[in-house]
């Protein structure tokens, strides 16, 4: 794909992004992105089949990277971790958790497998996982699995974000789940 392409591609996946962000998953038509990009049906199908794919290729990428673990101290690393999570959470622009959902939702309805948040969620558990062993390790953190801890924690994410798409959640309400989650990690001191 020449340079040119890969440009074309890219625009016409940002702006679906927010097309999906605003209307969900079964709501968007190819019609639609066509009309939000200002471009042809055939320049669209160019580069796309269906809005399936679109969307699969929107959700590619921003899985936690390990480079998280390179801050100087877990407890630090931990903290922006939350941090970006909650930034997530409140940030509604572009978001496509519903979108996400609506889709598993159906490939539930038609028989399909296929789990697009899954890999995401694993390689997000491995570094979490990884860095709360780093805090058990320097006695930043008292955790006797940290495996399950962090699935915790995920668990926990993904459950207010879909809380912020439904019933609403305030900053207040978000900031009491994280510190609930911190109180059990912190390793008393002796």
């Amino acid at each position: 794909m020449s340079d040119k392409a890969a440009k074309k591609k890219q625009y016409i996946l940002d702006i679906a992004k927010g097309v999906f962000a605003k209307k969900g998953f079964k709501n968007v038509t190819m019609k639609d992105i066509v009309e939000a990009c200002e471009i042809s049906r055939g320049g669209l199908y160019l580069y796309f089949d269906d809005t399936k794919e679109i969307l699969l290729e929107c959700l590619q990428g921003g899985e936690q990277k390990d480079d998280i673990l390179e801050k100087p101290s877990a407890g630090e690393a931990l903290a922006f971790y939350l941090n970006e999570q909650k930034k997530a959470i409140l940030n509604n622009e572009n978001d496509l958790t519903v979108a996400v959902y609506e889709y598993l939702f159906m490939c539930e309805e038609t028989g399909e497998k296929e789990s697009v948040i899954k890999p995401k969620i694993e390689k997000n558990l491995k570094v979490l996982t990884a860095l709360l062993e780093k805090g058990v390790e320097s006695d930043e953190f008292y955790c006797e699995d940290c495996e399950q801890a962090a699935r915790n924690i995920i668990y926990t994410l993904e459950g207010l974000k879909l809380a912020s798409k439904t019933i609403g959640v305030t900053e207040k309400e978000i900031d009491t789940q994280l510190l609930y989650i911190l109180s059990g990690l912190i390793a008393e001191e002796e």
